[in-house]
């Protein structure tokens, strides 16, 4: 389980990537070539090609996959096997899903839990793809614990009563 600390460390993380951003580059639409481009510059070890590219970020591989024909992207990263999970993990997903988890989601495919952040391509720009690859990482770690891709919640869901029972919990310890 993920301590409140680990997100508040992810969600500053998350800005600092602001250096990567080109203001001028988000009046052209988003393409392969300047996702990878992005990507280098998060992970100078990024590996792939154009419509599939493997990087890491905190020591957590991340997948970028898109489809400029069908004008789409997807970042995800593996956080357990699905069969892993019972109905009370399910649930909570769900209710992530609603109030903090934000842009990215839990998602399950191929046996696995997923983080994703799914998007269409060309209107995509380089701070919010910045901003999809730090909430997909940011489920990852949070997974077990507050379930959060950042800092921020919704609201008008479950997820805040659940994360201040959480705080009480760890105030007591």
């Amino acid at each position: 389980m993920k301590t409140i600390p680990s997100v508040i460390a992810m969600a500053l993380f998350s800005l600092s990537w602001t250096p990567v951003v080109n203001a001028e580059d988000d009046s052209k639409p988003m393409n392969n070539i300047r996702l990878g481009e992005i990507i280098t510059k998060l992970d100078e070890r990024a590996a792939g090609q154009p419509g599939f590219w493997r990087f890491h970020i905190k020591e957590r591989e991340v997948l970028l996959i898109t489809d400029e024909q069908a004008d789409r992207m997807r970042v995800i990263a593996v956080i357990d096997k699905a069969e892993a999970l019972d109905q009370k993990h399910l649930f909570r997903l769900m209710q992530a899903n609603f109030d903090t988890a934000l842009d990215a989601r839990y998602a399950i495919a191929k046996g696995y839990l997923w983080s994703a952040f799914i998007h269409p391509l060309s209107p995509l720009t380089d701070e919010q793809f910045i901003s999809g690859v730090a909430q997909v990482v940011t489920l990852v770690v949070t997974y077990g614990s507050t379930y959060s891709s950042g800092a921020m919640s919704f609201g008008g869901g479950d997820s805040g009563g659940l994360i201040r029972e959480l705080l009480e919990r760890s105030k007591a310890i």
